[in-house]
């Protein structure tokens, strides 16, 4: 069941009427900038909590770089199904036909025609009631006055001033950031700045390549086009086995061309067209050019597709495939836009690094988590003119990781937060954090942490992250990315909140390709680690070198050094109420301590925690009481 709240937009309209808002003829609680991958789940999300809602989408489409991009085959996320994503991969499966529907290609489990995609997620704006949807609008002349956003948006040339209380920027390239002064990096990092051994040892501007994707069908007869502006073959000799190839750039990743092809076949014999091994890859840095710029910058990058397009029709012989007239309505039947892997990576209240990723318990940034993804490092280089100098961070692996809140907080423009792939993240880690189930959980937090400072009458930085936690596990979200439980089992909150304290603590792995993370909930606990979790949160818990396992009394007794007062009886009706059967000297799982834990202590709601994760002086509940 979702929660819904009051929405504060009343008291703006009336706070609109006044010479706060003079020439305003709109008035809105959540103003998002972008329909794409995260603004469509922040549109979804703040509306579903009560908040009057503005998504300003400068195309006809909803979805971003899932379907106005035509990146429609989904990476990672396969098993961590929760929340807006797991919404859409059902609603998916419901339109084709099941889960296996989808397993049309070999780059993905989640394969989809991008029109397919577009049309859900209307469907799914279309169910909130909260939530206006504005199509080829754009917005500029951001001023924030009085805790009250101004902006206008133009439509054709007709324009209109509105107000808002909460701004998200969920434009690909991070543009409202940009055009607020929010500092930015672009480019690769320092190791001496982030931390990171796999950075360089000086920063640049190289930002990895985008791919114009086409989607293409078989019609069955020769529809080759003609040839492209300064087509040369040999720009994609290499790009499958073939007669046409002598020095591969990658010669580890060289597939036979029937397997480039069906790469991203999608459902109804159509074809993505992202190949990244010498194909439509393409690098230009269009991130803070001017209009003009990105216009030729685009221009460009859609030749280079057809002319891979070309090259698989006459070198390869696939010339009965030509792009799929019933999917983009564009006059050149292209996306509506580039893939764009890369972004403006704004100055946040949190920067997130590959070394918290590696390492999540070196820091406390775990207890701000909003979202997961288990995606290795993925960076694509090789149409720079330079690649080879560049680090070869292919599939670099790391554990599944979450997400933390913070990254989406500019550290100096209140009022406003960033979403999509211009989070507070390293260029490591952002190739990582890019695709598209971790973007959509981004804006699915987006929005709660929106929505809430509505109804608080807050700055977005000043909203509790724990609330902000407790409207993703309400969703059926994920914080913390462990395997264990589904987001549908009933033990699955306890496990999550109990994991989001630190008391327990899970453990990251490398299986193969997969990138995991485990919280060992059926294996046991031994009374040392388990009072070394608890005196984290609890310093009147004793410390113990004892290696026994935790039963039910030796829990009991924990909690009543932690409360303060006797917790055996407490543990005992919680114990019998939770599980089948309960003998307090056997050996408790770890799920069964968390469970237990939360039910009598319930720490994730006692102690609130910083953006940084730190705990908060003050006993919560104590002062909730008061």
């Amino acid at each position: 069941m979702k929660k819904r709240i009051l929405s504060a937009g009343a008291g703006l309209l009336l706070l609109c009427g006044t010479a706060a808002c003079s020439g305003v003829s709109e008035a809105y609680d959540v103003v998002i900038v972008g329909g794409g991958t995260s603004g469509v789940a922040a549109g979804l999300q703040s509306a579903r909590l009560g908040a009057r809602t503005l998504i300003v989408e400068e195309f006809d489409w909803l979805g971003g770089m899932l379907t106005s991009a035509g990146v429609s085959a989904t990476d990672g996320n396969h098993v961590l199904r929760g929340g807006i994503w797991d919404e859409f991969r059902t609603e998916l499966e419901n339109h084709y036909g099941g889960p296996k529907a989808l397993c049309t290609g070999w780059v993905s489990k989640t394969m989809f025609e991008p029109s397919v995609g577009d049309s859900l997620f209307k469907r799914m704006a279309a169910r909130e009631p909260n939530l206006e949807v504005r199509y080829r609008t754009t917005a500029s002349g951001f001023d924030r006055r009085d805790g009250i956003w101004h902006l206008e948006i133009d439509r054709g040339g007709k324009r209109e001033r509105i107000a808002a209380r909460v701004l998200i920027d969920a434009t690909e390239l991070g543009d409202v950031a940009k055009e607020l002064g929010v500092p930015y990096d672009v480019g690769m990092d320092a190791a001496a700045e982030t931390g990171e051994k796999e950075a360089l040892d000086a920063p640049n501007d190289i930002v990895q390549d985008l791919t114009y994707v086409a989607v293409l069908k078989d019609y069955g007869r020769d529809v080759t086009i003609p040839q492209p502006e300064g087509y040369d073959p040999a720009v994609f000799a290499c790009c499958c086995i073939n007669d046409n190839c002598v020095t591969p750039k990658e010669p580890d990743r060289m597939w036979p061309r029937e397997m480039m092809i069906t790469y991203g076949e999608l459902p109804n014999k159509k074809y993505m067209i992202n190949w990244p091994i010498e194909g439509n890859d393409y690098y230009v840095n269009m991130i803070d050019m001017d209009a003009p710029g990105r216009a030729e910058a685009v221009r460009q990058a859609k030749n280079h597709t057809l002319c891979f397009l070309y090259f698989l029709q006459t070198e390869l012989g696939f010339r009965t495939l030509g792009l799929a007239d019933d999917e983009f309505p564009t006059e050149d039947l292209l996306p509506f836009y580039p893939y764009h892997r890369e972004s403006r990576r704004i100055h946040g209240l949190v920067r997130f690094t590959l070394n918290d990723i590696s390492d999540p318990y070196a820091n406390t940034l775990y207890r701000t988590t909003i979202g997961v993804g288990d995606y290795p490092i993925d960076q694509h280089h090789t149409r720079y003119p330079e690649w080879s100098s560049l680090p070869n961070l292919y599939f670099h692996p790391v554990p599944s990781y979450g997400v933390p809140m913070g990254v989406m907080l500019p550290a100096a423009q209140p009022g406003l937060i960033v979403a999509e792939k211009s989070i507070s993240v390293t260029n490591l880690v952002n190739g990582s954090t890019r695709l598209q189930p971790v973007v959509l959980q981004i804006g699915q937090a987006a929005g709660a942490l929106a929505a809430l400072a509505v109804k608080e009458n807050c700055e977005p930085s000043e909203v509790s992250v724990r609330k902000v936690q407790e409207v993703i596990l309400d969703d059926g979200g994920y914080l913390l990315p462990y395997l264990d439980l589904p987001s549908t089992d009933p033990r699955f909150k306890a496990m999550q909140r109990i994991a989001a304290t630190g008391i327990l603590r899970g453990r990251g792995a490398n299986v193969g390709w997969s990138n995991q993370s485990w919280f060992d909930a059926e294996k046991s606990v031994s009374e040392a680690l388990l009072r070394e979790g608890l005196r984290a949160v609890y310093p009147d818990v004793a410390e113990s070198s004892d290696t026994t396992s935790v039963c039910g009394r030796s829990l009991a007794a924990m909690l009543s050094e932690a409360l303060g007062g006797d917790a055996a009886a407490a543990v005992g009706e919680q114990a019998a109420a939770l599980f089948e059967e309960y003998d307090a000297e056997r050996p408790l799982t770890r799920l069964e301590c968390a469970q237990l834990i939360d039910a009598v202590a319930d720490p994730f709601h006692r102690f609130e925690v910083a953006i940084d994760g730190s705990f908060l002086p003050g006993d919560k509940a104590d002062t909730d009481s008061k």
